[in-house]
């Protein structure tokens, strides 16, 4: 199978602090192997065909327009609001994560220039960073909207679709414990303090 080039090669420029920040809020999601946890593109290796690929089947994304039209419903409601008349409970992270995906992937695909890509991006800055006040927290949130998700899905069609709760477990560990996790090299509350070049 032929492999595009490395990401880096197309994308050399590392991203700031604050933008490494809003690419790790969907780093909950990207378990794979493959995936880039430190640009704006999703995975190591270029891969567009990819990235539209992925955006058709689970998002039903064919254009920008559908891209936006995805976006708008998640930063709104989101599986949140669902959750919330379900449950009583509000997870915004699992939101913020799917959103943070679907922006890489549409911006992979071809659907979103960078500066598109980034003002989007943008849009959920504020109110994650206002609810919570740790990566810690971030994942407990996340992970909260997973399992009710998870739960939400018994009995349909797609009830196995989801990588088991295990993995997912284990991957927000790494995140939270791994030093070469993005979210040890920038603290949650870097996303307040002046954006700088990382070293």
């Amino acid at each position: 199978m032929l492999r595009g080039p490395k990401v880096e090669e197309k994308y050399p420029v590392p991203l700031t602090m604050h933008q490494l920040w809003i690419v790790s809020l969907c780093a909950p999601v990207n378990r794979g192997a493959d995936a880039s946890r430190t640009t704006l593109y999703p995975f190591k290796r270029i891969d567009d065909k990819r990235s539209r690929r992925w955006l058709t089947e689970n998002w039903e994304i064919s254009s920008q327009d559908d891209v936006v039209e995805s976006l708008s419903g998640l930063a709104e409601r989101g599986y949140r609001a669902q959750i919330a008349e379900r449950f009583g409970v509000s997870p915004l992270a699992w939101d913020v994560a799917l959103y943070v995906d679907v922006v890489r992937n549409g911006f992979a695909a071809g659907y979103l220039d960078e500066a598109e890509a980034w003002r989007l991006l943008g849009a959920v800055v504020q109110p994650t960073a206002a609810a919570y006040g740790s990566w810690k927290e971030y994942a407990d949130d996340y992970l909260l909207g997973r399992i009710v998700w998870m739960g939400m899905l018994r009995g349909t069609p797609d009830e196995n679709f989801p990588a088991p709760q295990e993995v997912s477990d284990k991957h927000l560990k790494t995140l939270l414990e791994s030093p070469d996790s993005p979210w040890n090299t920038v603290p949650w509350q870097a996303i307040g303090e002046p954006d700088r070049h990382r070293t």
